[in-house]
């Protein structure tokens, strides 16, 4: 049978890393409310005509949404992002990002809910270099 379609099937992968589409997956259907109200905004080159994806891996982390053309990252930060230890991992984190050359924009989910017109003109002008 070694020659037949069926065990070439079985036998190929999709990629080197099938856990990363999964996990990927797995935290979209998990989306946060904040990071939906952005998705929404963000989705379909709405923004800027840029294209932007949700849950996509960098280095062995994965950011909220990512633009791959402009290098972006953009990071929702939740209440749980308040702690010493929670600011070292983020700091690690983004680290881990500027060493394969992305930019990370963080925003806070209580600006995205009460200050989404901030959030996006602030985003605007970190993508284009007017602010880091």
């Amino acid at each position: 049978m070694r020659g037949s379609s069926l065990y070439l099937c079985l036998t190929m992968r999709r990629s080197e890393q099938p856990w990363r589409t999964n996990r990927s997956r797995v935290l979209r259907a998990e989306q946060t409310s904040a990071e939906d109200i952005i998705w929404h905004h963000l989705r379909g080159r709405r923004f800027a005509g840029l294209k932007f994806v949700r849950q996509a891996p960098v280095g062995s982390y994965f950011t909220d949404f990512l633009c791959r053309e402009r290098m972006i990252a953009v990071e929702v930060d939740g209440a749980t992002h308040s702690t010493e230890d929670e600011l070292a991992g983020d700091a690690a984190r983004t680290a881990v990002f500027q060493s394969l050359g992305y930019r990370i924009f963080r925003v806070s989910n209580d600006d995205v809910f009460h200050n989404l017109d901030y959030v996006r003109d602030h985003l605007l002008a970190f993508i284009e270099g007017r602010t880091d």
